[in-house]
């Protein structure tokens, strides 16, 4: 079966958020995804975009979906991206999908002259480790990824110089 890769359009939004919440069922925090079809809209098909989006087909299906955005490195000092969500449906897993997202990804870096493709996995997620571990990528020892969010960012807010 031939995946086919291409730029996500506004009649894939509603697959694209039912992925997310499959995703963050799957990462045990299905509580934690808020994530509405116009808000994905929205952020998607701006005028000027943050977030990404690349979907896979096979037959005609969505098969897998890859959401993302650019970065910057202030040491290299070129853009980079970073892949936010991927996720393959159940029923077209074992078929190339991910792989194809990825070198689709890598693809679009390397055109735009970009360094990086990079991506958090969860410590547990196995499977996820070992498939990229054929992939050549490198997990970044030392590093710990901060979140401030909720009460915590507001509380946070509170402490700056206003505007």
């Amino acid at each position: 079966m031939p995946v086919t890769i291409r730029p996500v359009g506004p009649a894939d939004v509603p697959t694209l958020v039912r992925f997310v919440h499959e995703l963050a069922a799957y990462e045990r925090e299905p509580e934690s995804c808020l994530l509405t079809a116009d808000q994905l809209h929205d952020a998607l098909f701006t005028s000027a975009p943050a977030v990404f989006g690349t979907v896979a087909e096979i037959d005609g299906d969505l098969a897998g979906a890859a959401i993302w955005f650019r970065t910057y490195s202030t040491w290299t000092g070129v853009h980079g991206l970073h892949l936010e969500d991927l996720y393959v449906d159940p029923a077209h897993r074992r078929h190339g999908v991910a792989r194809a997202l990825l070198a689709d990804l890598a693809r679009t870096c390397v055109d735009r002259g970009w360094a990086r493709l990079e991506w958090a996995v969860l410590d547990w997620n196995t499977p996820a480790l070992d498939f990229y571990a054929t992939l050549a990528s490198e997990p970044l020892h030392g590093w710990t990824t901060h979140r401030v969010d909720g009460a915590a960012l507001a509380a946070l807010a509170e402490r700056a110089a206003p505007h």
